[in-house]
């Protein structure tokens, strides 16, 4: 089985178990996770859920877009499918009503972040590598995350343009996560978990095992990097970085320049929607609506060819610059087309606040 859900006193869990795709999801697993993720919050007898992944190299890689790759091309379109009912799961995540403890141990990116980063108890380790790298394949930062970067401002339009990952206190700096525990401790708050008895149990668990996380690598360029993305288009946030000068910020001006152009003005304009949002739901729906539309762009397949399938790194962009793609092109893909949006259910409000250090 690709996801388990299982029962440990009070504590629902799930886990991904895909550890040789690095537990990447399928529609099956979002659809699986939507059940056990309903039953485990109207459940009066569960008290809290945990959500990890198997194997020892990751919580969630992402959503397994070699599938969308080897479809033919009459059937792409269904893949519209997965982004609904997975986006339809973030939301979920995000009002959930009960304490949700998430391991973010290793490798978390794309759909991970997606089911991780939207909860209220979001756990790090030393070995956590946090991103959103999706405009490295064509693509934009879905599964709301931009409305979580557009609220790390600075470091969040960063990690969006450029798909720089990132260790735990970065990760914890740009509220992706809350705490920092030593992997080794992983086993052993398991085991608290399991034996809670009622959701304020989790805190002391939670307390029990929590590191300081230190000061991250970005905290020290935040200055800059709040100069270098105050620009309202991605040429002059590339101009800012190479002006600087400085090692890092030549370093993330070659970053973002590798990237595909399409994606990053699409990615920059649904930040700068996001963060005029509301809510996630609307950061998600806007999401939806780019993502359809660049099922029809050729970037997001060459970006997939390059990075998972032939794996050369070396993707031939179309357009490849930044001044050849038009914003009609970006308002096009804005406007999403007729395919059915997402459908969000909430929960009723939620008395679990997000972890307080």
């Amino acid at each position: 089985m690709d996801l388990i859900a299982s029962r440990e006193g009070r504590l629902g869990r799930i886990l991904l178990n895909r550890p040789q795709a690095l537990n990447t999801l399928t529609l099956p697993m979002v659809r699986e996770f939507r059940r056990a993720l309903d039953d485990f919050g109207t459940d009066p007898g569960v008290s809290a859920v945990l959500v990890t992944g198997a194997g020892d190299r990751g919580l969630c890689a992402g959503g397994d877009v070699r599938i969308l790759y080897e479809l033919e091309s009459s059937q792409k379109r269904h893949f519209a499918d997965f982004w609904r009912e997975e986006y339809e799961l973030n939301a979920r995540i995000a009002s959930f009503p009960k304490p949700y403890v998430v391991i973010m141990d290793g490798v978390v990116m794309g759909g991970g972040v997606g089911i991780s980063a939207h909860g209220n108890r979001r756990v790090v380790t030393e070995r956590s590598r946090v991103a959103m790298p999706e405009v490295g394949i064509g693509f934009i930062p879905d599964v709301g995350a931009t409305w979580l970067l557009s609220r790390a401002r600075e470091i969040g339009a960063y990690l969006a343009l450029s798909a720089t990952s990132v260790a735990a206190a970065d990760a914890i700096e740009a509220g992706l996560a809350d705490v920092l525990i030593h992997a080794e401790d992983i086993p052993p708050l398991i085991g608290k978990l399991s034996a809670i008895g009622a959701a304020e149990d989790v805190e002391v668990a939670l307390r029990r095992f929590a590191r300081h996380p230190g000061s991250g690598r970005l905290s020290l360029h935040r200055p800059l990097l709040a100069a270098a993305t105050s620009h309202e288009n991605v040429a002059d946030v590339v101009a800012a970085f190479e002006r600087e000068g400085s090692e890092f910020s030549l370093r993330a001006a070659e970053d973002i320049r590798a990237k595909s152009p399409t994606a990053l003005k699409v990615t920059h304009a649904l930040l700068l929607r996001a963060a005029r949002a509301a809510d996630v739901e609307t950061c998600l729906t806007n999401e939806f609506k780019a993502a359809c539309r660049m099922l029809a762009t050729h970037d997001l397949y060459e970006g997939i060819r390059a990075a998972i399938i032939d794996k050369d790194r070396r993707p031939g962009w179309s357009p490849d610059r930044l001044d050849a793609v038009s914003d009609e092109t970006v308002e096009a893909i804005l406007a999403g087309d007729d395919t059915p949006r997402p459908t969000f259910k909430n929960w009723d409000s939620s008395p679990y606040s997000r972890w307080e250090s």
